[in-house]
C-alpha cells in the first residue's frame, strides 16, 4: 500500500511511503473493538464508590417501639434501611472493574479501528516534525495548515515531549506515542495525523511481517 506524505504546512511533499496492506486493510471485527473499548473504560474507573450499610450507621440500636400491638409494621432500630437516615441495602462497595484481554484481541481491535479511519479517509500521514520550544500557537498553526482546526485530532508519533506540551492546552488535540496508542483514542478522534516514523513503528507493532 502506497500512501501520500504531507508536510506540516499541509502541502503534498511528493513523497510516498509504502506500508503493509494489513495495517489499514485488515478485515474489521466489531466485537473485539467493543471488548477493547470496554476494557479501556473499565480500567479507568476508580471504583471507590461506597455507601454505609446498616451496621456502619452511627445511631442507637434501641428498638423504637414494641413488636406487637401497634397495628403498624414492625420496627427495628433507627439505623434500619426503611427509616430516614438509615443504612442502605446492598449499596455500592469499592470494586476493581479492570479485566484482562488477550494481546491478539487488542491488536486486532486497533487494526480494526485503523481500518475504519482509513476507509473514512480520516488518516493523514505527515513528515516527522518537532518544534524548538513548546508553544501552543505552533500547534494551532499546524492544525490550521492541515485544515483540521475544527476537528478532534489525534497525533500519533514517537516520543516527542515538545509537541505533547504544545498540544496540552488545546481541547480538541491529543498526542499519543505508538506504544500507548489504544482503540478508544483512535475511534474518539475525527482525524488521525501519523508521522512517517510512527507509521513504520505501527507496522512493526501490529503487523507480523
Amino acid at each position: 500500500m502506497e500512501l501520500k506524505v504531507y508536510n506540516i504546512n499541509g502541502i503534498d511533499s511528493t513523497k510516498t511511503i509504502i506500508v503493509n496492506d494489513a495495517l489499514f486493510s485488515t478485515e474489521p471485527n466489531d466485537h473485539v473493538i467493543w471488548l477493547d473499548v470496554k476494557q479501556y473504560l473499565a480500567n479507568n474507573r476508580q471504583g471507590t464508590h461506597k455507601s454505609k450499610e446498616r451496621s456502619e450507621i452511627s445511631g442507637s440500636t434501641r428498638k423504637l417501639k414494641k413488636q406487637k400491638g401497634s397495628g403498624a409494621a414492625r420496627y427495628g432500630d433507627i439505623n434500619s434501611p426503611v427509616m430516614i437516615g438509615g443504612g442502605r441495602v446492598f449499596g455500592p462497595k469499592p470494586k476493581d472493574y479492570s479485566f484482562k484481554l488477550n494481546k491478539k484481541v487488542k491488536k486486532l481491535a486497533r487494526l480494526s479501528a485503523l481500518f475504519y479511519k482509513y476507509k473514512e479517509e480520516n488518516i493523514v500521514i505527515v513528515e516527522d516534525f518537532s518544534f524548538e520550544i513548546p508553544k501552543t500557537k505552533n500547534m494551532i498553526k499546524v492544525m490550521a495548515d492541515l485544515k483540521i482546526e475544527n476537528k478532534k485530532a489525534l497525533f500519533v508519533m514517537n516520543n516527542n515531549p515538545i509537541v505533547f506540551l504544545s498540544a496540552n492546552n488545546l481541547k480538541n488535540v491529543s498526542v499519543s506515542n505508538v506504544e500507548t496508542l489504544n482503540t478508544y483514542d483512535i475511534l474518539n478522534a475525527n482525524k488521525l495525523v501519523i508521522t512517517e516514523t510512527a507509521v513504520k513503528e505501527l507496522e512493526k507493532l501490529l503487523v507480523n511481517l
